[in-house]
């Protein structure tokens, strides 16, 4: 047995109906289904997003308004300042409204607040530098729905404030010219627009149609920003990443040079490269540059901007990884290691880069993470959280607000400042609230799988046809499968340093490759015989012109008892070198374990067997691996034991004396022949003679000193000064009478049930001693 990294919850499985009439397979509609999609026109258009089905901009109420505002400073060459946000989402949504007043000619500059400096969002010596500069109207992007003091400052001094945002809404709103959100006031019909996505539609609004040449930049903010990929969210992106691939745009080129992006761009080109350097820069800079890269019309000046953002996100990556080990090390070393929330502080972190590392930790532990930085100068730490699912981050802080100076976010991930002397307070009282809410199971990383597949229902096709629901995110995650428990016909290891997992899997005429990055490490945990229960996403791979259909490997699960077959071996200490030791590993021995075998003691708990039943009380009778050193004496030895223990994997070395274990055993006409020579002689001179009489016969010295002995204890014959004599008045007794041979009779039992017998007739005996059924899976598998 093997558990699963994960708990792999199975989604509902609602019934199919005909509603969906379309030239699709039944499981392509069964996915459409679950994200919602019911009928044949939603299902037209999700599988073929349209620019049509983009809104009119101007179903946002105050969308006339702000369009009315920036059409008379344009006409009166009034200053305009784009205010944005340091993320990608914010510099996507600054370089797309600035591109955007351009074009009309507008005077138009952009600001970007310093993370580190100013902080998030609007603020006041900002907005009183613009005025000193000569801006009469700020439009903010991505950014300003909770300014209200800024808003109420700009009004003070003549400024007009035009916000366009996304965020969640206060209860107060900032008193602006007009307030560009999707979900205030009530009107428009999506509410789940990225900052990016309000700005390209007061973009759309300005030049009075849809801004193909600046859906680009669209689609990067959107998806860098984790909103959900319906509505017109997936046609912004289903069209961006099209223009993505075709890019005239100098610093977009630049950027897919860096990052290697070469063909079709995807939804993960930007997730995992395209984001991320954008992002870096203002984690660890003034992210102006940034903007300045997705603005810059001279593809050599966009290379040279693009190289400074490269060395800045390898930078990023250098500080994560620092910061993330220290982190790691302080939990380790600390008292707080066993804590169901970790809350770390350190001095001199980066807080620009505090949620990524949160991330980290969460992903390593499996539980809620809060990093922090500390300013001893201001007395204060400030940082990034980030969540497991069964934990509501942003619920459970809100019960600690008095702890406090600012904090805000959802319930996976937020941000905060608390004085120092409240940082101990805070992890004291979330781990309370913590192993109040929580189960053991929560720190369980979870995978949605949408549905078990059979390998027949596979095919290129099909695979090509579930790709048409991408792009894939939040709101239409990559469908994953599940392949029920199945042999593979290849398990092995790949990679330079064998840290991948590779398996193919095969039914009929339908092959399945199985690849699992960075999961080399479960190579020998898989037992050869072993069959194995997948979970993935399916895609197409694509070698030289030729096609193949691939699953890329979430988690395993084996679910059943593994025995692994080291019988014979001379490199036992090798093949068990990935073993780490454990109180539930347990090592069964008979004879002493040899001096060169003492190594076992440092991966097991090593008991000899006639002390089990006492050392077993001791380790409260948990055993999880289970190595049986050598042969018992007779098989209900061992009986007796593995019906006491339920063990997850079975080692199976039994080491042996091949001198006395691979030798021939006597028959009852080698008895016959040996008792007839000796009643016809009536003696053999054993000093003399017994290596010829062997000879003769075609037997080994043991061989015939093993029947002599049996005869001895018989009473058959009796031996004086080396002269073995015939007994002529013997009480009649049988050959299983003498306990030397029975005990040959039992070691040949042992041999011929636990030495010589093929894996599978020797995994079927055990099973059969700790009460383990095959049969369930044996039919499922004929079925």
């Amino acid at each position: 047995m093997l558990e699963g990294k994960a708990i792999w919850r199975m989604q509902i499985d609602e019934e199919l109906n005909d509603d969906i009439q379309l030239p699709i397979s039944n499981l392509t509609k069964k996915l459409l289904v679950k994200r919602g999609i019911r009928n044949t026109e939603k299902a037209k258009k999700f599988l073929s997003p349209n620019l049509e089905d983009l809104y009119d901009p101007f179903l946002f109420p105050d969308m006339k308004k702000a369009v009315s505002r920036i059409e008379e400073a344009i006409v009166n060459g009034e200053m305009i300042l784009v205010f944005g946000d340091y993320d990608a989402d914010g510099v996507t949504s600054t370089a797309l409204l600035v591109e955007a007043l351009r074009e009309k000619d507008a005077m138009v500059d952009f600001y970007i607040p310093n993370r580190f400096t100013e902080g998030y969002g609007p603020n006041e010596n900002a907005f009183r530098q613009a005025y000193e500069a000569g801006v009469s109207l700020i439009i903010t992007v991505d950014t300003g729905i909770a300014a209200v003091e800024e808003a109420r400052i700009a009004k003070e001094l003549g400024m007009d404030l035009i916000i366009t945002d996304h965020h969640e809404p206060q209860e107060e709103l900032p008193e602006a010219l007009a307030i560009i959100h999707p979900k205030i006031p009530e009107g428009y019909p999506f509410g789940e627009l990225a900052g990016v996505g309000v700005s390209f539609k007061l973009a759309q609004a300005i030049l009075g149609s849809v801004p193909l040449h600046l859906i680009e930049l669209a689609a990067i903010g959107t998806v860098a920003d984790l909103v959900t990929l319906q509505d017109e969210n997936r046609v912004i992106v289903y069209y961006g990443l099209q223009a993505l691939t075709s890019t005239n745009r100098p610093g977009i080129k630049m950027l897919k040079e860096i990052a290697s992006i070469e063909g079709d761009v995807t939804e993960e080109h930007i997730g995992f490269a395209i984001g991320p350097r954008l992002n870096a820069v203002g984690r660890l800079q003034d992210a102006s540059l940034a903007v300045e890269l997705l603005l810059e019309e001279d593809i050599d000046q966009a290379k040279h901007i693009a190289d400074e953002i490269q060395s800045l996100n390898q930078q990023r990556q250098q500080i994560v990884a620092e910061i993330t080990q220290e982190a790691m090390t302080i939990i380790q070393e600390s008292n707080d290691k066993e804590d169901s929330v970790f809350v770390v502080a350190k001095e001199g972190w980066n807080p620009g880069v505090l949620g990524i590392v949160a991330s980290r930790l969460v992903n390593e532990y499996n539980k809620p993470a809060i990093v922090l930085a500390i300013d001893e100068e201001r007395g204060e730490a400030k940082g990034s959280a980030r969540s497991i699912e069964a934990f509501n981050l942003f619920e459970n802080c809100m019960e600690l607000k008095s702890l406090f100076i600012s904090f805000g976010g959802h319930s996976q991930a937020a941000g905060m400042t608390l004085t120092l002397e409240n940082v101990d307070k805070l992890r004291k009282e979330l781990n309370a609230l913590a192993q109040e809410k929580l189960t053991e199971k929560d720190f369980s990383p979870i995978l949605s799988v949408d549905f078990a597949v059979h390998l027949s229902e596979l095919s290129l096709d099909t695979i090509h046809e579930i790709g048409q629901l991408s792009p894939f995110g939040m709101g239409n995650p990559k469908p994953l499968f599940e392949i029920k428990s199945q042999l593979p016909s290849e398990i092995r290891q790949i990679g330079s340093k064998l840290n991948h997992l590779k398996m193919s899997f095969q039914y009929e005429q339908t092959n399945l490759d199985v690849i699992g990055f960075s999961m080399g490490d479960l190579y020998p945990k898989i037992s050869p015989h072993s069959k194995i229960a997948i979970v993935g996403e399916l895609g197409i791979n694509e070698w030289n012109g030729r096609k193949k259909m691939q699953m890329m490997l979430k988690d395993l699960k084996v679910q059943e008892w593994q025995m692994f077959d080291y019988r014979g071996t001379r490199h036992l200490s090798k093949q068990m070198s990935h073993l780490d030791s454990g109180k539930s590993k347990v090592c069964l021995h008979y004879s002493d374990i040899s001096t060169n075998d003492l190594w076992l003691k440092e991966k097991f708990l090593c008991i000899q067997a006639e002390e089990w039943s006492s050392q077993q009380k001791t380790s409260n009778g948990n055993v999880e691996e289970l190595l049986l050193y050598d042969l018992p004496p007779k098989l209900e030895d061992l009986t007796v034991i593995l019906k006491s223990v339920k063990p997850k994997f079975i080692h199976v070395y039994f080491k042996t004396d091949e001198q006395n274990y691979f030798s021939q055993t006597p028959t009852r006409d080698h008895f016959k022949t040996f008792y007839g020579m000796i009643m016809k002689r009536g003696l053999l001179d054993l000093k003399k003679e017994r290596t010829a009489y062997a000879n003769k016969n075609g037997w080994s010295n043991e061989f015939l000193d093993f029947i002599i002995k049996v005869f001895l204890e018989l009473q058959f014959v009796k031996i004086e000064n080396g002269v073995l004599y015939y007994n002529p008045k013997p009480t009649k007794k049988d050959l299983t009478d003498s306990a030397t041979y029975q005990l040959k009779l039992n070691q040949v039992e042992v041999e011929k049930t636990l030495y010589y017998s093929s894996y599978t007739e020797l995994k079927n005996w055990f099973s059969k001693q700790l009460g383990i059924s095959n049969l369930k899976e044996e039919v499922v598998h004929g079925l």
